[in-house]
């Protein structure tokens, strides 16, 4: 966990952005020695929802599979993109 003051923040901008790119992971940011702020880059809060949106489709399709939908086995969808891909 990172842990960087607001001033720094204020002072030095450069040197949290530069954290922030190198190390991929949120920084907190305190002010009066409480936490306020989250900092991150761009690229680690982009790949941060992408999971988020994944383990959302997780949880439907495990909500799905455990309240009796139809599902397709491996070996099944297996031979149906093999079809698929043949028959292209």
């Amino acid at each position: 966990m990172i842990i960087k003051s607001s001033t720094v923040l204020r002072n030095d901008y450069g040197q949290i952005s530069n954290l922030a790119h190198e190390r991929q992971e949120p920084i907190y940011i305190t002010k009066n020695g409480e936490g306020d702020l989250v900092v991150m880059s761009i690229d680690a809060f982009e790949k941060r929802e992408e999971l988020i949106r994944l383990k959302a489709k997780l949880d439907a399709a495990e909500h799905s599979r455990l309240s009796g939908e139809h599902t397709v086995s491996l070996e099944d969808a297996r031979k149906r993109l093999a079809e698929k891909y043949h028959n292209a």
